[in-house]
């Protein structure tokens, strides 16, 4: 049968071309004006659905798609509720490729659920506080910050936190997303409503004593101004410092074990000889740490015998030997256990720049010593560092609540402070002051080790350091004044709570158990303006901070009528509760209101909160607030682990482990450009997804692929493994997209864009072997396609589909019932029957890509009459998955050897066709003797196998007759239809000028099927 033009499916024969080749059959010339004449008496497809078109530019598919589709499942849909709980991404500048995948795989999830007939409930949502806007602001302002109020700055970090999500909105639109972006349907953390719910979940903490404030060390960046949780660092494992060997000398006044007095009697000086990559932390130095049962060596140099003796572990001396050799210890004079040196006192490292009377310090045992790197012996900082601040906490040298127990010399800048003088000396001290520990400060203190002769060795590092994740600058430790959330107490109950949760991929579970076990507490407060307030009151005259229930309840009922914003503008005396007020004192003058904001990720963990009375009564029976969240790997860190933890920690004991924030929780990877790297402005390889779907400004080297290009590119891959894209795998996407929308245009085209009557529809047993195949397989496919969406494996509903249209529609079925479709009888049941299945193949397919492509499978449906159109979607109809009685596993047995004869009969074509025998396959004629039972069926001239290999005729004879001329013969064995021949031969009939099969008797003008339907006419 000829071909349709326009409609891109494997072409079933050449084009006609009368050409006698040896001794081939010789068929009459058919004039090209009959052919024309005859070619209006076909069927040939129609169809209004375009070729080539990007539906989501039409405005109408969009609104039945997006926005209008979303308000009406929420108001029409009768099934269960289904929660999708959005993860908000942070309101500052475009799009980039990876929100544009993660909304995306979200959209895909919540139309599988309409489809389904759920009531889908997702709100965007978006996190407006922070540094990244207050710097942003800053720079609009061209000012720092401090030269600018705080109020200006909030004032300026709303309205830039609102205009960037109003522009985020716009860009989200255009990728297709199912949502209504009203303030109502969508969330910020800016919102007044939003904010009071945060501070309840805060103040339900406080009341289960999980909030806490202590001065102590933490992460803080220098370049934020802030402290940092561990969720907001990021570790560069090239990151160069400059360490440290330095002297400390011991006092032997002071406390000297027996083993340690017998060993250094003859010694009149015995230094402790220490490492450090932190040489900046030695002015807050307060002990040096040994490990009590490892072994120490006191070494001596035989060169110098009044030169000091020095103390290292045994165990390290290895590893020092060049730094030993250097200073000459080559003499043993001794060894003894750590336990024996603990005790002992030793000098300030700048005590010949202080006070003789300045008191020694302690050598302290703890385990966090170890045998694995520096010297055996550890500079202890407590105000630097989280195990020397529990050492001395543990031995209660430095309380909790006290700032003056602790030596720490650097500001909120990250300088030297000129109480640093105390440490060092006026005048070695002044050297330092105000310069930055991670530069010239750090090089400053090098430099006065120097010159007090105690720096043995300095070597350059590179080691694993954390960073800033925000500014990509390094952190320190440092000891300042901070609230606490106490993990301890609640990360139990969390990891039990995980024990409920699916996740996606499985083995995500086990990276954010990780997490939350290696956490002991969280550090909450942060140094910021732009921010939600931490409503702590301070009484002045006693250093007391105050923040309990009773408090809480007075401020935040205040906050909730006058909006969070009044905390940092409305006086003091306002918020201090009755129970706190003082006759006679000055509430303005003895009370100051706190200034620390809360951590970003609480902002955004407390999201949950939102959720708690969606399902109302039906709650109770449901362990979980949201059935999903999906956010990609680094959130395991972030939001996946602080809406866990506050609500757990919010959750009153007799509620305890009967609910979580989520039900699934799915995690997908990063995305990558098409060499493997990571998208950067520096490397000048970020692809943003609105020149994917418009185009960029040279449409040659960036195409306008539309947004369901870009949507079928999101799902067709390994989502939860980084993902790359780029003109290659675009290109690959589109080609798949093309062949997908050319399958459906053939089909629409044959139905006439008109749906089947019923009294036209075949029943699968009326059905030929063929047809009951092709539904047997749409069955099976469907069937794994709703297996997948539920499990969230989205490639396995794309790739399948794209199987499924090349090799059977495209390849198989289209192409053998063109000459059915074109030729037959308008009623024929063989035509009917092929109708019937692609009707059947247009509606599940359809329902199948369509939580993908949303706007094509619209088009789709919009082609075909449907009723009330202009209200009606795809989507407001149910997806009714096919019968099951069209899954037969004998007719797959059987067609699996009839495909298997179709290629043998199709290779031995091709070799006639090779050897120039025939052109077409329709001029060669096929015959089949049987030796097994399972083709005595089949009649003398069989229509299906006929239709199945694409030539004029298949016969079945006893013996093959003598013919002149060509032949290419065969024996061939198959499962179920035993062994037979295959003859290969010329057309033994002529072409007949309508069909262009050689199925017409000479004496006739058409062949048999033709002339039936002219008459008919």
């Amino acid at each position: 049968m000829r071909n349709f033009a326009g409609f891109a499916c494997p072409p079933r024969q050449y084009p006609f071309k009368r050409v006698q080749y040896g001794t081939r059959h010789a068929s009459t010339v058919t004039r090209a004006n009959d052919n024309k004449a005859f070619s209006k008496t076909l069927l040939l497809p129609k169809t209004k659905f375009p070729m080539r078109n990007d539906p989501s530019k039409d405005p109408a598919i969009v609104q039945r798609t997006t926005e209008g589709l979303y308000r009406w499942q929420a108001g029409n849909a009768k099934g269960p509720l289904f929660v999708f709980h959005d993860g908000p991404p942070y309101a500052n500048g475009d799009l980039h490729i990876g929100h544009a995948m993660n909304k995306i795989l979200k959209d895909v999830t919540n139309r599988y659920h309409v489809l389904n007939g759920k009531r889908v409930h997702y709100h965007p949502g978006w996190d407006c506080h922070g540094l990244p806007i207050e710097n942003k602001v800053l720079k609009e302002l061209g000012k720092d910050m401090h030269e600018v109020s705080p109020s200006e700055i909030r004032r300026a970090a709303e309205i830039y936190a609102k205009d960037q999500v109003m522009s985020q909105i716009n860009q989200f639109r255009q990728l297709g997303i199912m949502a209504d972006w009203n303030s109502e349907s969508t969330y910020r953390t800016l919102d007044h409503d939003y904010e009071i719910r945060q501070l309840r979940v805060f103040q339900k903490m406080v009341d289960r004593g999980l909030i806490y404030r202590h001065y102590r060390p933490v992460h803080y960046s220098p370049s934020s101004r802030s402290a940092l949780a561990e969720a907001e660092l990021e570790y560069a494992d090239n990151h160069v410092s400059h360490s440290v060997y330095v002297t400390f000398d011991l006092d032997l006044d002071q406390n000297i074990s027996p083993s340690l007095s017998d060993l250094i009697k003859s010694e009149s000086r015995v230094q402790l000889l220490v490492w450090t990559t932190t040489p900046w932390t030695l002015s807050a130095n307060m002990g040096i740490a040994v490990n009590a049962e490892m072994a120490y060596t006191v070494l001596k140099s035989s060169a110098n015998p009044n030169s000091a003796a020095v103390i290292v572990a045994t165990e390290r001396m290895a590893a020092l030997d060049e730094i030993l050799e250097s200073l000459e210890l080559d003499l043993k004079l001794g060894e003894l256990f750590g336990s024996e040196l603990a005790g002992a006192s030793y000098k300030p490292l700048f005590s010949s720049k202080l006070p003789h009377d300045t008191p020694s310090l302690p050598v302290l045992p703890s385990g966090h010593v170890t045998s694995t790197s520096g010297t055996g012996l550890v500079h202890c900082a407590p105000a630097h560092g989280q195990e020397d601040y529990h050492l001395f906490h543990s031995l209660g040298l430095v309380p909790a609540t006290s700032s003056d127990s602790l030596i720490c010399h650097v500001d909120g800048y990250g300088c030297f402070t000129s109480d640093v003088v105390e440490a060092l000396g006026e005048e070695a001290g002044k050297a330092l002051v105000g310069k930055e520990v991670l530069d010239e400060g750090g090089k400053a203190m090098v430099g006065l080790l120097k010159e007090l002769g105690v720096l043995k060795k300095i070597q350059r590092i590179k080691h694993r350091y954390p960073y800033d994740w925000k500014t990509a600058k390094p952190i320190i430790v440092t000891a300042t004044s901070q609230w606490f959330a106490n993990l301890d107490a609640i990360k139990d109950d969390a990891i039990t709570f995980l024990e409920k949760v699916k996740f996606v991929p499985e083995e995500s579970r086990r990276r954010l158990e990780s997490f939350i076990r290696q956490r002991s507490e969280w550090c909450i407060s942060r140094q910021r303006v732009w921010g939600v307030p931490i409503p702590a009151l301070y009484h002045l005259p006693t250093n007391r901070a105050v923040l309990d229930s009773e408090s809480l309840n007075h401020i935040l009922a205040i906050l909730e009528q006058k909006g969070v914003r009044y905390w940092w503008d409305g006086p003091v005396e306002e918020f201090i509760p009755p129970h706190l007020k003082v006759d006679g004192e000055n509430a303005a003058e003895a009370w100051q209101k706190g200034t620390d904001t809360m951590d970003v990720w609480f902002d955004s963990g407390s999201s949950w909160s939102m959720l708690q009375d969606l399902r109302g009564e039906t709650q109770g029976n449901v362990a979980h607030l949201a059935d999903v969240c999906m956010e990609g790997s680094d959130q395991h860190r972030g939001w996946f682990q602080s809406q866990l933890l506050t609500l757990v920690g919010a959750t009153p004991e007799e509620r305890k482990g009967k609910i979580g924030p989520y039900g699934t929780l799915i995690t997908h990877g990063m995305v990558l450009d098409e060499q493997g790297k990571k998208m950067s402005k520096s490397d000048g390889n970020i692809i943003n997804p609105l020149t994917i779907i418009n185009g960029g400004k040279d449409k040659k080297k960036q195409p306008a692929y539309g947004a369901e290009i870009l949507r079928l590119w999101s799902a067709s891959g390994t989502y939860w493994h980084d993902t790359s894209i780029g003109p290659k795998s675009l290109a690959q996407v589109e080609e798949m997209y093309r062949k997908l929308r050319n399958s459906l245009r053939f089909i629409l085209g044959n139905l006439k864009d008109q749906r089947l009557s019923p009294e036209d529809r075949i029943p699968g047993e009326s059905m030929s072997l063929t047809g009951r195949y092709v539904m047997h397989e749409l069955y099976k496919l469907e069937a794994h396609v709703r297996k997948s969406y539920e499990n969230y494996v989205f490639s396995e509903v794309a790739l399948p589909l794209s199987r499924f249209v090349n090799t059977t529609l495209s390849s198989l079925y289209f192409d053998i019932t063109k000459d059915v479709l074109y030729a037959d009888p308008e009623t024929s049941l063989r035509r009917r029957e092929v109708l019937t299945v692609l009707e059947h193949i247009l509606d599940t397919m359809t329902s199948m890509f369509a939580p993908i492509l949303p706007h094509l499978a619209e088009e789709v449906y919009q082609t075909l009459p449907q009723g009330n159109q202009e209200t009606s979607s795809f989507f407001s109809r149910p997806w009714v998955p096919l019968d099951h009685s069209w899954y037969s596993v004998g007719v797959e047995e059987h067609m699996a050897a009839w495909l298997i004869l179709r290629r043998e009969v199709l290779s031995l074509l091709e070799m006639a066709r090779s050897d120039k025998y025939i052109g077409s396959a329709l001029e060669a004629d096929v015959e089949l003797i049987t030796e097994g039972a399972g083709l005595q069926e089949i009649p003398q001239h069989d229509p299906e196998l006929t239709q199945l290999f694409n030539v004029s005729n298949v016969w079945r004879t006893g013996s093959f007759a003598h013919k002149d001329g060509w032949e290419y013969t065969k024996l061939v064995t198959l499962p179920r239809l035993g062994e037979y021949q295959v003859r290969v031969g010329p057309a033994s009939k002529h072409k007949c000028p309508r069909c262009w099969t050689y199925s017409r008797a000479e004496e006739d003008e058409l062949c048999s099927r033709c002339d039936a339907v002219i008459r008919a006419q």
